[in-house]
């Protein structure tokens, strides 16, 4: 009742109106650049050879991923496939580039106008990483037997040459930098962060899809009958909705540091001093960025090494065969690889955007300390030992919930488009954008006196992607 008492709130204070009818509009047009599909494309033609690759290796492999952050737009080559990714990814790179590059971390430490640069910087980046991808695709499309010798005789391109690859780049180019200006208006004129909000509407625009499949898996559809038992339904939804509690609790958990302030501060001739607050530092720190980074690194290699070797031999180009297959699947050597990776982009992260020395240093030029620690490289040793241990916990509940979808696949052969929303990036990010948008709402209706979403407390947001 509260929550829905705080959605009807909302739309009472005109201001929160406006941002949430602005967001609706803008996201609204942003699937339908997902929709508009690739001039001189076949697309019955490109469908066939996806089904075909899907059916080589195991469902959940990088065409269904790729097909879930897009929002669809794989299955008929839209001119918005690469979607806000490019963008993503170059912030990324920038970010991390910002921790080991002298100059970018001076721009980063200049306030507004440092941003706006590094701002600048991403959004060239941004144009670059366009045309290569698109080239790219163009390229595949053009030669679909550089995939393999099934598609040897495919021709998913109607007129292939020089004039498609250049109308393919700058059209999927317009449309991504299109989609990033939507992003950058939502995160100005609506509601939350506006390139998030696109990822979890991308996600979720397969759930109507997961939907009819889980309908089709325990009920039958259009004469296909159902090919599990209705028994485990119940299970799985109970199941569900454990997994959502504890990816709440993973994205809302904190640490809290204690901070005491010896600065005395003067206020209507009143004296202040030895205030005491916290420092919150997230369990949850590196948010799905391990798992981004993990994914790919697993399923492209996979397949690189499954196109240079022979399925049907005997030898070393066999072997290498199986051991690509096995490492593309959900196997426990794909599993095991999987959480290896995740652990260790989780301390990655960390350790190129978690400065405990900057920290420390900011503290004692505020006049304040950590009860007990010496303030400087003492405080910064502790912080640095605090985060550490958080990241291994934070890092393992990441790692458990990233390998859900794979277990369920594995064990009870749950389709990947249902097992996707069980767990991984995709819960991630729809819990954690979630959580953020709610709380901006939360914070307009409480400055205004109307009540939240929640009975007792507020919501917490991740604090980022």
């Amino acid at each position: 009742m509260s929550m829905m008492k705080g959605f009807s709130n909302a739309f009472r204070i005109p201001e929160l109106r406006k941002k949430i009818l602005v967001t609706l509009g803008l996201v609204f047009v942003c699937r339908l650049v997902s929709q508009v599909p690739t001039p001189g494309v076949d697309w019955r033609a490109l469908q066939q050879v996806i089904e075909t690759a899907r059916q080589s290796t195991s469902g959940g492999g990088l065409l269904d991923w790729f097909d879930v952050f897009t929002g669809g737009a794989l299955g008929q080559c839209a001119i918005g496939f690469l979607s806000i990714w490019p963008y993503i990814s170059a912030q990324i790179v920038i970010q991390l580039l910002s921790s080991v590059i002298p100059s970018l971390e001076k721009l980063k430490k200049e306030g507004e106008s440092g941003r706006q640069q590094l701002a600048q910087i991403t959004r060239w980046l941004t144009i670059v990483l366009c045309v290569v991808q698109s080239w790219g695709i163009a390229t595949m499309l053009s030669h679909p037997g550089a995939l393999g010798q099934a598609f040897a005789g495919v021709e998913i391109v109607v007129n292939p040459g020089l004039g498609f690859q250049l109308m393919t780049v700058i059209g999927m180019t317009s449309a991504a930098l299109f989609v990033m200006w939507l992003a950058d208006q939502i995160t100005t004129f609506g509601i939350g962060n506006g390139a998030s909000l696109i990822i979890m509407i991308n996600i979720t625009s397969r759930l109507p899809q997961a939907l009819i499949s889980a309908w089709e898996r325990y009920f039958g559809l259009a004469g296909v009958q159902a090919s599990a038992p209705i028994a485990e339904l119940p299970i799985l939804i109970i199941f569900f909705l454990l997994v959502v509690m504890g990816t709440v609790m993973l994205v809302q958990g904190v640490r809290k540091v204690p901070i005491h302030s010896t600065r005395r501060s003067v206020s209507g001739g009143n004296t202040y001093g030895m205030q005491q607050t916290f420092m919150p530092l997230r369990v949850n720190y590196t948010g799905v960025m391990p798992i981004i980074f993990a994914q790919p690194l697993i399923q492209i290699p996979s397949a690189m090494l499954m196109k240079i070797s022979d399925a049907t031999s005997a030898g070393f180009s066999g072997k290498l065969y199986r051991f690509a297959e096995a490492l593309a699947n959900p196997t426990v050597l794909h599993m095991v690889v999987y959480a290896v990776l995740i652990m260790f982009f989780a301390f990655f992260w960390v350790a190129t955007q978690f400065n405990a020395v900057d920290i420390s240093e900011n503290l004692k030029k505020d006049g304040s300390y950590v009860p007990g620690i010496r303030p400087g490289r003492a405080t910064a040793e502790y912080l640095d030992d605090v985060m550490t241990k958080i990241t291994l916990i934070g890092g393992t509940g990441l790692l458990l919930v990233a390998l859900v979808p794979m277990l369920l696949m594995g064990w009870i052969q749950v389709p990947w488009v249902i097992a996707s929303f069980f767990g991984g990036t995709s819960l991630l990010i729809i819990v954690g954008v979630a959580l953020d948008t709610l709380r901006i709402m939360e914070s307009h209706l409480l400055v205004r006196k109307y009540d939240g979403f929640l009975a007792h407390g507020s919501l917490r947001g991740r604090g980022g992607m």
